[in-house]
């Protein structure tokens, strides 16, 4: 091997030279020179150990460095590493099968894509065929990927760069975002109505007839974890069956395991139409995704063609990957386990609101969570404004760090910061992430009036 090409300093600067890092300017960049990784850790090329408390981009749900996902991945790549989406294999075939067995309701077929972006794109797709109309409501804050459709879809501002020539017919309506309800809510249940209410009368708005979707994560994730009210989920259902929209649930970030249900949905006792996955699916080993639907939505194409493809749907290698990590989610019971250790999370952050008084509010499901941090717990005014310029980020970039001179990656973003460490992590590391954050948030209380 070029010794050149492994040199700790020219990785970086051959990466910086030759490659485009996502969503961020790319001048002045400092990318952590990753190795290898164990568990809950990064280790960089000069022996400093990172604790990953965001399991890198709420991805890798059963900890990093797993011997069963390279088994399985060697076992399939000695008997077959590729074959076209048209070939039936045999680990298509289990893997479907069991996604049949533990998706909630009636959903019973996967047409498999390579990411979550892609999941959704195609959900987007196949909602348009099977309904014949055009619209699709989605929430603005939200995120459902960066392909052009699924951005469109989301109303994160990182689509604000081609707002000026969006994918056609997408609507958002505001959120249940009963810590700053923009109905001014008394009670998380009533914000929850007004919100389903304001969803309603987007509906009718924008003619029942011409809606083919509505599109919801299955839990709130980059977007700050936004709870939804208990009611929420079941009025939306109602509203789709009403007016004959289907029900799209995004569960690339909630999915397999990571709010203490298999997927998000489930708190919320609501059968979607279409189910959208990636992520925990392979716990980020391999790239796959899915979009799951019903036998009623599949049975439109029984004597038609499926308006979808990939070349590289049903990837034998990546199905291979995808099994052998629901097999660790369930032989590790790691599912409840990221309900039980998301409780004892609550229970010490709401301690360190007694230490902070930045801190205005915790979101939290199993282990996806985010702080909101404030300058004011009366005003709410954050400690950086959303969707905020360069020049409003100092807090922001003095945090985010802190956090990695500290020993830690997390998802540091304006005014939250994010914990989602994998569903294996210990309780051990649970407390060192959270003394880690608790000393970037004292950055934080100095911007307090």
């Amino acid at each position: 091997m070029n010794t050149e090409a492994t040199n700790p300093g020219q990785i970086v600067k051959d990466c910086l030279a030759h490659s485009l890092f996502s969503w961020t300017k790319q001048g002045g960049l400092n990318p952590i020179n990753a190795e290898r990784a164990e568990g809950s850790y990064i280790f960089d090329r000069d022996g400093k150990r990172y604790l990953d408390f965001s399991s890198q981009l709420m991805n890798v749900n059963i900890g990093h460095g797993h011997p069963q996902i390279k088994e399985a991945v060697m076992e399939q790549m000695d008997q077959l590493s590729y074959v076209y989406p048209g070939m039936a294999t045999q680990a298509r075939a289990a893997l479907s099968r069991k996604l049949a067995e533990i998706s909630p309701g009636k959903l019973s077929k996967t047409f498999f894509a390579l990411g979550g972006a892609e999941a959704v794109e195609n959900s987007i797709k196949l909602a348009r065929a099977v309904t014949g109309r055009n619209k699709i409501i989605s929430l603005y804050r939200s995120y459902h990927g960066a392909t052009y459709g699924a951005m469109s879809a989301g109303g994160d501002p990182r689509r604000f760069g081609m707002d000026a020539n969006p994918v056609p017919n997408h609507v958002h309506v505001e959120n249940p975002y009963f810590y700053r309800c923009p109905w001014n809510s008394t009670s998380l249940e009533d914000c929850g109505k007004n919100a389903a209410a304001a969803l309603e009368r987007i509906v009718k708005f924008e003619n029942p007839a011409n809606v083919a979707a509505v599109l919801l994560e299955g839990e709130s994730g980059s977007s700050g974890c936004i709870k939804y009210p208990p009611n929420y989920w079941p009025l939306v259902r109602e509203i789709c069956d009403q007016h004959g929209i289907l029900l799209i649930d995004d569960e690339v970030m909630s999915g397999f395991g990571r709010t203490g249900k298999m997927f998000a949905v489930e708190h919320h006792g609501v059968e979607p139409d279409m189910m959208c996955m990636a992520k925990g699916l392979t716990s980020g080993y391999l790239p796959l995704g899915g979009l799951m639907v019903t036998d009623e939505i599949a049975d439109q194409f029984t004597d038609q063609a499926l308006p979808l493809g990939l070349t590289y749907s049903a990837h034998p290698v990546c199905c291979a990957a995808a099994l052998a990590t629901i097999e660790i989610y369930e032989q590790d019971g790691l599912v409840e386990a990221a309900a039980e250790m998301g409780k004892y999370i609550e229970q010490q952050v709401e301690g360190l609101k007694q230490k902070h008084p930045s801190i205005g509010d915790f979101r939290n499901t199993g282990l996806l969570g985010c702080i909101e941090l404030v300058k004011n717990r009366e005003t709410r005014e954050p400690v950086t404004p959303w969707n905020a310029q360069p020049c409003e980020m100092e807090a922001t970039t003095r945090m985010a760090a802190k956090i990695r001179e500290l020993g830690m990656f997390t998802f540091v973003r304006w005014n939250w910061i994010f914990v989602a460490p994998p569903l294996n992590v210990t309780r051990e590391e649970v407390d060192q992430g959270l003394d880690i954050i608790s000393q970037a948030i004292s950055i934080a209380d100095q911007y307090c009036v």
